[in-house]
């Protein structure tokens, strides 16, 4: 189990980009973050450019008109869960 945070970003579209720059000051490199629904749509955010685990939903990568940066790993639901249970903390920001 990974004594790190789960970050995991579900913010409308509008208030995305203030809760990465908010979620920039707690982020630490141990940590993990999951881009849910349109929080997808910021994908090329400066914040995430240095998260070693960052995580779409493979339903929310539909979104997406442009190919994911490779460093963002598309996951099933079933993976999303072996990251939740990995992690002793999880953190929603809305």
């Amino acid at each position: 189990m990974l004594t790190a945070t789960l970050y995991l970003i579900q913010s409308d579209y509008s208030s995305v980009s203030t809760k990465l720059v908010q979620l920039q000051s707690l982020l630490q490199s141990s940590d993990s973050v999951v881009l849910m629904g349109d929080a997808v749509l910021h994908a090329q955010h400066d914040t995430l450019q240095h998260v070693k685990r960052l995580y779409v939903l493979d339903t929310d990568a539909a979104l997406l008109i442009q190919q994911l940066p490779t460093h963002i790993q598309v996951i099933s639901y079933a993976q999303f869960a072996d990251i939740c249970l990995a992690h002793t903390h999880c953190m929603s920001i809305k």
